[in-house]
């Protein structure tokens, strides 16, 4: 047998291997160790000086030195604290109550808790686990078909591997030696479509079929509203925006009131007046805030960079700065951004006052309850991912930053105590121990592979074929797309995307374009039988009644959502590319 053979049965054996249960991380040393022994083999030395236990040590040694792994368990600390300090209930329960109009409104609270989850865990598991604990059950007893139960919790679950911050995006950037902060930034808008078309479907498909998701019973959706409000709208006005500023301004009335209806008796002050009032001004406040750091960010700064830079007779390059006369630049942001910044500020404007303009006393405790349970998660995974993308900081600290607040969050809300933290170290120890190891065994076996020919015959008998750049990359979707079925993403990301990179160049293709196609696809990884992880982890804590054939029909249309936005992806690349094109120039 020739040596590219033998790289091919290196290939197919680690397949086989993974599927019959053996530990992924520990075969691919193992065959690495195996072949490369004989690839190295030399008679005229002892055995023991075989070259292969000398790349292994290097391999490893390269592995424990790349700087890009450390961000990895500290984003994992980050989403094991806030899975052990349980802050999913009440977040759950206040977007219900958001959305009750909606039609399939726990389905569709369902997806955005798991969004929202997902962008601070990353944890697929832990995330597909809390939500059939917290979801399921409602779900079912609400009388909702148990395909669309379990396909919410289950794609929705899938979602923190695809938006950042990701341990999935850390592991390709350390593969193919592209920029974290690219893929990002890429990953950023085709994670947020796809949970919009995931959106779609629900809605969709409840309208169409009404019976799949029945109305949910006038207990379920009335809001709790203290005996306070009432008193102060009837003191003041019906809307509870005009009634709590004509309360800060004049506020006897208000103070005669009396007892606030809190089980802790607080009475109404003028304190607890101004705190209401600034609930209540939050959306506008959080609104104009992040509009006016666009502005700063793209217009003042950028264009004092720009003066600066011009001030010293240098010419911005590409990013680079090179000693070449000036020549003048066009002032203020380009009439694309001014068009979109107006669209959006308008847009949001309009959302704003009809909002205002309806606010009631429901509407102001649904607020209230959203404030205190998604705006804080909310604003730490704004700020982790903001700090990387605007380059105040490095994804390891960006890391550093995001597990510190989830400490805080979760020691402020009450709920993380020593027991709960010792098992989110210990398991953010097991997880990291995991994934180093992978990159161990990938890298002496990916090393192996080549020495071996099977990355050169592999690339030969594909330039043979003499594919266009779209038929390579629907050929190497596919594959991957296959792949997933039997393998999870860390077999593939560390052992067949390391073939198709070498590949990409010669058809011109972007490999950040490439790669967030791969993550997208990758989901499918999670949904698609006879592995489906996400399956087993619901079915874990499912009730018995339900089958794991129930969970798996369930999944299935959510396969065909994620195809239908790779192809949109595909056709409209600006979607993947704009963002990190305008932060950090092609």
């Amino acid at each position: 047998m020739s040596d590219p053979a033998l790289g091919l049965l290196m290939l197919g054996l680690i397949v086989i291997a993974i599927m019959m249960g053996f530990p992924t991380a520990f075969t691919l040393m193992g065959l690495g160790i195996f072949f490369g022994f004989y690839a190295f083999y030399d008679p005229s030395q002892f055995w023991w000086d075989n070259r292969v236990f000398d790349l292994m040590v290097q391999r490893t040694y390269g592995a424990m030195t790349n700087d890009v792994l450390i961000s990895i368990p500290l984003f994992v600390l980050m989403g094991y604290v806030m899975e052990r300090g349980a802050l999913v209930d009440k977040m759950f329960f206040s977007i219900q109550l958001a959305f009750r109009r909606l039609p399939a409104s726990l389905a569709v609270a369902t997806l955005i808790v798991c969004t929202f989850w997902g962008i601070a865990s990353g944890l697929v598991g832990a995330v597909v686990v809390l939500m059939g604990v917290i979801a399921f059950g409602p779900m079912l007893r609400a009388g909702y078909d148990v395909k669309l139960a379990a396909g919410v919790i289950t794609a929705g679950g899938t979602l923190g591997i695809l938006i950042p911050p990701s341990v999935m995006i850390i592991v390709y950037a350390a593969v193919a030696g592209q920029s974290v902060v690219k893929l990002y930034a890429a990953a950023m808008f085709p994670g947020f479509f796809l949970a919009l078309l995931y959106l779609v479907y629900i809605v969709g498909w409840a309208l169409l079929n009404p019976k799949v998701a029945p109305p949910l019973p006038p207990e379920q959706t009335r809001v709790p509203v203290p005996a306070w409000v009432p008193k102060l709208q009837a003191a003041y006005a019906a809307n509870m925006l005009r009634a709590l500023a004509s309360a800060v301004v004049a506020p006897r009335r208000a103070l005669a009131i009396g007892d606030a209806g809190e089980p802790s008796g607080e009475r109404v002050g003028y304190p607890m007046l101004l705190r209401n009032l600034l609930v209540a001004l939050g959306p506008f406040l959080l609104t104009a805030g992040t509009l006016a750091l666009v502005w700063w960010y793209v217009v003042i700064h950028q264009q004092a960079d720009t003066e600066s830079i011009e001030a010293l007779g240098l010419q911005p390059l590409g990013g680079a700065v090179v000693a070449t006369p000036a020549e003048p630049a066009a002032s203020g942001p380009s009439p694309l951004f001014l068009a979109w910044f107006a669209g959006i500020a308008l847009l949001l404007g309009a959302m704003l006052a009809r909002y205002y303009w309806r606010m009631n006393a429901d509407r102001f405790e649904v607020l209230k309850l959203l404030t205190s349970s998604v705006m804080p998660l909310a604003i730490l995974s704004v700020v982790v991912l903001a700090v990387i993308l605007l380059g105040i900081t490095t994804a390891t600290e960006s890391a550093a930053i995001g597990a510190a607040g989830a400490f805080v969050l979760a020691l402020f809300a009450r709920t993380l105590d020593w027991k709960r933290t010792k098992e989110a170290v210990f398991l953010t120890a097991k997880t990291t121990a995991m994934v180093c190891w992978l990159f161990v065994g990938s890298a002496l076996f990916s090393a192996v592979f080549a020495v071996l020919g099977g990355q050169a015959l592999l690339e030969k008998w594909v330039l043979s074929l003499d594919l266009t750049p779209t038929q390579f990359m629907i050929l190497s979707q596919a594959i991957i797309f296959i792949l997933g079925w039997p393998l999870e993403w860390t077999e593939i990301i560390i052992i067949f995307v390391p073939i198709f990179l070498p590949l990409l160049k010669h058809f011109g293709i972007d490999p950040i374009l490439w790669g967030v196609l791969v993550f997208v696809n990758l989901q499918a990884a999670f949904l698609s039988p006879p592995v489906a992880m996400s399956a087993f982890y619901l079915k874990g804590v499912a009730p018995p009644h339900v089958t794991i054939n129930q969970i798996f029909a369930g999944m299935m249309p959510y396969m065909l959502v994620v195809i239908l936005c790779m192809v949109i992806m595909y056709l409209w690349p600006g979607l993947t590319l704009w963002l990190p094109t305008w932060l950090y120039g092609g």
